[in-house]
């Protein structure tokens, strides 16, 4: 999908040193994939706040129970 960006010169240049990137783009397109993992796992972590754990749940005994 060919975009037009107005990006930092320098932002980008930085980037393709830091990551060893050949071109523009693949520093963009790894940037890109660095950001969005980033808020999948926000996502996740919030939830984290949100479950109820089952005190008398006993992960060793489902481990033997399921091996």
């Amino acid at each position: 999908m060919p975009t037009n960006l107005a990006l930092d010169d320098k932002l980008v240049t930085e980037a393709k040193k830091l990551g060893n990137h050949r071109s523009k783009k693949d520093a963009v397109n790894q940037a890109l994939l660095e950001y969005v993992s980033r808020r999948k796992r926000r996502k996740v972590l919030d939830l984290f706040e949100k479950l109820d754990w089952d005190e008398r749940y006993d992960y060793k005994t489902e481990r033997k129970r399921r091996g």
